[in-house]
């Protein structure tokens, strides 16, 4: 039965790929879409990029293991959505762009555009081979088939719809796929709540909201303070929203510039909504396992009375939802992670094509560079190292490392000043190396973009000053 369901929700998305595919006459319709897209399916389709498979498993995790300090960051994202819908998106809407890095390279040439676009490349393939390998493992974890096979099937199928359909299915696509691990985080709230009494779920209520609003503590060190998160989270959301071409992609999909601007700020509410949910569940977990004997759980799940990272809801799916239920909640696990990867896989693409090969419409070469997009990051999911660390916070580092390059360039744009080409190369490096400094220094994620994006900007502009004459 449970089977059957994940192979009826898969010949559906395959189904919805061949059906959009008709729409697809220029490269600009694969990666852009004909302006077509609704608002509410475009912030359906943010949402579901940019949480996919580690809300389904790493945020239960998080909150498992510490609490809902991880809330801090979506009430930030708001405010960073609301900032690139004021700030951004108009700027984009205006010059009809189809890549965002397009407007890079009209302000500083050709060399710093295909060096943002390389940015971008990198910064997605590396963190969403790190959500879809999060994916195998709870797949491998659910059905024992092994990682490496796991990779191959999701990632085999969502080629073959991003292929066939492009932008317009793949937005489509998300947005039934974000309702149904919606819907099943909210089926295993009712599932995981019928185990505990009405005192215990408040218990987990008030404990868990409280947590929230932590003040004690360093400002510096401390990535689950109040204000680090939300301030973490308002950079991380502005860059990641702003100048990250994977999430808006989805905003150019609509037909014009308000319904862009709904989609993004609308994506922001449900993304808090959405958190909330998961979060939730990983806090009932924590209180139902309180009372489970640890010795009965396999060695995949748990080792020593400790679950191993981000295991805690997937031991749960397969052990006590009944059979039917536990297939909505896996197609849900791979809805979730299939909205990421086929997002990534097109956008990815799309940057090579029109950035990196200066390609202004061949949607024949695009869909051949789709494919090797989707195989590079199969790689990369199959041979990533698990380290112990949650994957939820290793992916948010790697974007860390690189969106203060990507958003320094694009603040730079709007203060109408041009660096030239070393100097905007000499500023991204120490944007980096700064990011390293501060890690060995022990301070907390959450202030990496902002400093990196300080230091980048500061050091560019002061070399244009000081060599001004040459």
């Amino acid at each position: 039965m449970d089977l059957l369901i994940i192979i009826l929700f898969l010949i559906l998305f395959i189904g919805l790929g061949l059906f959009f595919s008709r729409s697809n006459k220029t490269s600009s319709d694969y990666f852009k879409g004909d302006g077509s897209i609704p608002w509410v399916v475009a912030m359906f389709s943010i949402v579901a990029t940019e949480t996919s498979v580690l809300t389904f498993a790493g945020i239960p995790g998080i909150a498992y293991k510490s609490g809902w300090w991880f809330l801090q960051l979506a009430i930030g994202y708001i405010i960073g959505r609301t900032l690139v819908s004021f700030y951004l998106l108009p700027k984009y809407f205006s010059n009809n762009i189809v890549s965002i890095y397009e407007i890079i390279g009209n302000h500083y040439g050709p060399l710093i555009h295909k060096f943002s676009s390389l940015v971008f490349l990198i910064t997605r393939l590396l963190a969403d081979g790190i959500r879809f390998l999060l994916t195998a493992i709870l797949f491998d974890v659910l059905t024992g088939w092994g990682i490496v096979n796991c990779v191959l099937i999701i990632g085999l199928i969502t080629l073959l719809y991003s292929y066939i359909g492009g932008i317009k299915s793949i937005l489509w696509i998300d947005s039934i796929q974000f309702l149904i691990y919606l819907g099943g985080g909210i089926i295993s709230i009712y599932y995981i709540s019928s185990f505990l009494t009405s005192n215990q779920i408040a218990n987990v209520l008030d404990s868990s909201l409280s947590s929230i609003f932590v003040f004690q503590g360093s400002i510096i060190n401390d990535s689950n303070l109040f204000i680090s998160g939300i301030i973490g989270g308002t950079l991380l959301s502005f860059s990641s929203h702003g100048v990250d071409y994977m999430m808006v992609q989805r905003a150019l999909s609509c037909n014009n510039l308000s319904s862009a601007k709904k989609a993004m700020i609308g994506s922001g509410l449900f993304a808090l909504i959405q958190f909330s949910i998961f979060l939730l569940i990983g806090s009932l977990l924590r209180e139902f396992y309180m009372n489970v004997d640890f010795s009965a759980i396999p060695a995949s799940y748990a080792e020593n009375g400790v679950f191993k990272k981000d295991r805690e809801f997937a031991h749960f799916i397969a052990t006590y939802l009944p059979v039917g239920v536990r297939g909505v909640l896996i197609a849900g696990i791979m809805s979730a992670a299939m909205s990421t990867l086929s997002s990534s896989i097109n956008s990815l693409s799309s940057s090579t094509v029109r950035d990196l090969l200066g390609i202004k419409d061949n949607i024949s070469l695009s869909k051949k560079i789709s494919i090797i997009w989707a195989f590079a990051l199969i790689i990369i999911a199959s041979v990533f190292d698990q380290s112990n660390e949650s994957l939820v916070i290793t992916g948010l580092r790697i974007a860390s490392f690189t969106y203060g390059i990507l958003l320094s360039l694009f603040l730079i744009q709007l203060m109408n000043k041009k660096p030239k080409d070393w100097m905007v190369l000499i500023g991204s490096a120490s944007g980096i190396i700064s990011v390293f400094i501060l890690q060995s220094y022990g301070v907390a994620w959450t202030w990496f973009i902002l400093i990196s994006t300080m230091v980048n900007v500061i050091v560019s502009l002061a070399l244009l000053n000081l060599f001004r004459d040459e």
